[in-house]
C-alpha cells in the first residue's frame, strides 16, 4: 500500500505530504502500522503540512505530539497549514515559558 502523508503521532492535527497532492485527491495517511483514507481540498507539496480536522482560530498545531505552533485562521480539514495559517512559537523571546 503506498502511504501519500504522515502523522507521527494519533493527537497531531497536521500530517506531511511525502509528495505532492492534488486538490480533491483521495490519499492514504499512515501513522505507525495504520493506514487511512483521505481527501485533501487543495494542493499540498512535498513536504508540507495539511489539517486532518478543522482547527479552530487560535488552536494549536501538532506535530510529532508536540505544539509547533498557534492557527492564525481557521483551517479546514485537508486544507495546506503553513505560514500563512499558523505562526510558530518556537524561539519567540515574547511567550512565557515557565523555564527560568
Amino acid at each position: 500500500m503506498q502511504i501519500d502523508a504522515i502523522m507521527i503521532k494519533e493527537q497531531d492535527n497536521v500530517a506531511t505530504a511525502l509528495r505532492d497532492i492534488e486538490p480533491k485527491e483521495e490519499i492514504t495517511v499512515g501513522m505507525g502500522e495504520e493506514a487511512k483514507p483521505f481527501i485533501v481540498q487543495e494542493f499540498i507539496s512535498y513536504g508540507h503540512k495539511f489539517s486532518v480536522k478543522d482547527i479552530a482560530l487560535g488552536e494549536n498545531i501538532l506535530k510529532y505530539g508536540e505544539v509547533i505552533g498557534r492557527a492564525t485562521k481557521e483551517i479546514r480539514a485537508g486544507a495546506h497549514a503553513h505560514i500563512h495559517n499558523i505562526e510558530s512559537l518556537r524561539g519567540r523571546g515574547d511567550l512565557e515559558t515557565g523555564e527560568s
